[in-house]
């Protein structure tokens, strides 16, 4: 697997700009939310919709033909877990860190999918296969440690095990 991506709290760079017919089509969506209740919200959700997560040049081109500041589209979008400024992979794991999840070995897991996979919580493996995120509870509690891979729970995951469990995602 390769390294991944992460913008965390750091600035993300704009590496791959937007093309003009995708910025096209963000304006016809910025045009058809005029004036409706939350459009900021709404023309954040389809303009990634497009593109699968919303790069800071996206971000620019809606505050600026919304005519909104910056910061308060980026306070919307930072605010509402299911916005993402970074690319999200084909496959959403989950690793639980609950108290019973990380009593028996939660943090091993993230420990190892770092060392194996180079793959950093909030992150993306840069061919966009995975992504990792932590949650705090999974509602499988006697399983744990527990991961899910999409809708998929893996339970009393081992780190030896996440190689044969990832290959099994193509």
């Amino acid at each position: 697997m390769e390294q991944s991506t992460r913008t965390g709290s750091h600035k993300a760079k704009a590496t791959n700009r937007l093309d003009n017919r995708t910025l096209d089509r963000i304006k016809e969506i910025i045009t058809a939310a005029d004036g409706q209740a939350g459009a900021p919200i709404r023309v954040s959700q389809e303009v990634q919709g497009l593109i699968g997560h919303l790069p800071l040049e996206a971000l620019d081109v809606i505050a600026k033909e919304m005519r909104i500041p910056p910061s308060e589209l980026f306070g919307i979008t930072s605010f509402y877990s299911f916005f993402s400024m970074v690319p999200k992979g084909k496959y959403l794991i989950q690793v639980c860190l609950g108290t019973s999840c990380y009593v028996k070995g939660g943090q091993k897991i993230i420990d190892a999918l770092k060392k194996e996979f180079g793959l950093e919580p909030e992150g993306t493996t840069s061919d966009r296969k995975f992504s990792l995120k932590t949650v705090r509870c999974l509602g499988c509690c006697g399983l744990s440690p527990v991961l899910a891979v999409n809708e998929n729970v893996h339970r009393k995951v081992k780190p030896r095990q996440l190689r044969e469990i990832l290959s099994s995602y193509q």
